[in-house]
């Protein structure tokens, strides 16, 4: 182990400077971007996006001021030109040096001379290397791809000792390296790994329904911290957009746990007087029975106050929940066009989750969003290829958006309409207060019953109430005392006199 004074002595820095990779996403994930003048690896297969995240790196290099290289053995200066194109890129100032191997020229007297070998093509390809990097003398460099140096050297031992001496050829430079690797070859290139001072992998998936999904994970950085973890991304025009995996622990703020209300003196007296900031209510229930008019109700009277809310719509478009609100008298068009209410309609095929939790923050952080709802948590989990994964996002998404103040709303659609209800995911143990509302038949009508089932923090009743929606919001009504199985979709009627609306 060497000691600082050893290092020092070795011209090594105590601790060496941190350079962007160009990519804002990234940056965070690394905790600031690369160590300086180290070798780094992008790999993944065609179609990842390992060029345009490459790219980045080096326009980052040109607006600071470095002289930058792009040494290409696959791709073709013009081939460069359409992708920087299409992201809205010049490469001026880029110093781009096509390098193409020996055996794809087309020289017959090459072809045919009997004295042709591998390792002459490959080191005549690394010498060109060298000579063009000690010419431009470049602070950082973009070498694409290492399977045209794979497939030179012909044998796994002569590729690992050429990529050993590029390491030591720019260990003597102050430049930064970026390898691409196409992961052409059947295995995992491990020895790579170990080479390189930090890899970066990202992944191309197919789902069965939707556009594709993208996520890269950080496997190694030498003597740096990262974020673990797979991170989601997207490529858009201008670059990798990534979406830093979300850990709640690193999200702290301090606020006041006061009460919430709902705009609804009688449903914030069911509730004990209102929902606390920093907690999260499931609104729990069959299609249509009203979870979303309660949801807007808590949004609409945060706008009253001054406050913003956010809508997340997963199942129902602004024009469907804006005519929702119109018949219930609440204001959303006037306090969406205000700005006051963030409506987002989401389409879980085309989102993945990370960059739904992008938007929640974006939401809260940039937005200043007071209270967050969620309609529903079944297109949501639409949008997960595993529950088990559902379950540990929500969880650190609720978990920040309480450490955040928040109110968040959740609602839940549960299968079938009265009877026996069955719940697609119990997130229940993850919600601070729980509202059940339910559909039950009585005398020859369909109604409606809303009771608060679970409430961790402060006093709530424990009664069922049946209520009704109308233009004046929602209508609760005295407890249901004369009824039994209302919850079970088939009440028994203990009363004396005939049964009437009771939320008239």
């Amino acid at each position: 182990m060497i000691s600082k004074a050893g290092a020092a002595q070795h011209g090594e820095p105590e601790d060496l400077p941190r350079i962007s990779t160009g990519s804002e996403g990234l940056d965070d994930i690394l905790g600031g971007g690369f160590d300086a003048n180290r070798m780094y690896l992008y790999e993944g297969r065609p179609g990842t996006g390992k060029t345009t995240i490459a790219l980045q790196f080096l326009l980052k290099g040109v607006r600071d001021g470095e002289r930058v290289l792009y040494i290409s053995l696959s791709e073709t200066k013009r081939e460069l030109d359409l992708v920087a194109k299409r992201h809205g890129w010049s490469l001026v100032g880029v110093d781009i040096f096509e390098l193409v191997p020996p055996e794809t020229t087309l020289d017959p007297d090459r072809e045919l001379t009997v004295f042709h070998p591998a390792e002459m093509e490959l080191s005549e390809t690394t010498g060109l290397v060298f000579k063009e990097v000690e010419r431009i003398n470049p602070t950082r460099v973009v070498l694409d791809s290492l399977s045209e140096l794979r497939l030179l050297a012909q044998n796994p031992l002569r590729y690992r000792r050429q990529v050993l001496a590029l390491k030591h050829f720019f260990t003597h430079r102050r430049c930064t390296v970026v390898l691409l690797d196409d992961l052409s070859s059947s295995q995992d290139d491990v020895q790579l790994h170990s080479i390189a001072h930090g890899v970066v992998m990202l992944e191309q998936l197919a789902i069965d329904y939707g556009s594709e999904r993208r996520r890269l994970r950080v496997i190694k950085m030498r003597g740096m911290k990262f974020r673990g973890g797979f991170h989601d991304f997207n490529i858009e025009a201008g670059g990798l957009r990534i979406f830093p995996r979300l850990v709640a622990a690193e999200h702290h703020k301090s606020f006041s746990g006061e009460l919430t209300p709902s705009g609804n003196a009688e449903l914030d007296q069911l509730l004990g007087g209102g929902l606390e900031r920093g907690t999260n209510a499931l609104l729990i229930g069959a299609a249509g029975v009203g979870k979303s008019s309660v949801a807007l109700t808590y949004a609409t009277a945060a706008a009253e106050r001054g406050e913003r809310a956010a809508f997340f719509a997963f199942d129902e478009g602004r024009g469907t929940v804006e005519a929702r609100a119109r018949t219930l008298g609440l204001p959303l068009e006037e306090y969406v066009e205000s700005g006051l209410i963030r409506f987002q309609q989401i389409d879980p095929a085309e989102l993945s989750p990370g960059e739904f939790a992008a938007n929640v923050r974006k939401s809260v952080e940039i937005d200043n969003a007071r209270v967050v709802v969620i309609d529903s948590l079944n297109g949501y989990l639409a949008a997960m290829p595993d529950e088990r994964f559902l379950i540990l996002q929500m969880h650190e998404l609720l978990t920040y958006l309480g450490q955040q103040g928040v109110l968040t709303i959740l609602v839940l659609a549960q299968h079938g309409l009265v009877g026996p209800m069955d719940t697609p995911l119990d997130i229940s143990y993850l919600s601070d207060a729980v509202v059940m509302l339910r559909y039950f038949e009585m005398g020859g009508t369909v109604r409606r019953a809303l009771s608060v089932v679970k409430k961790r923090s402060g006093h709530h009743e424990h009664t069922i109430r049946e209520f009704r929606l109308g233009s004046a919001g929602i209508k609760l009504g005295p407890p249901l005392r004369d009824f039994s199985g209302i919850f079970s979709g088939n009440p028994q009627y203990t009363g004396k006199a005939t049964p009437e609306g009771s939320a008239g």
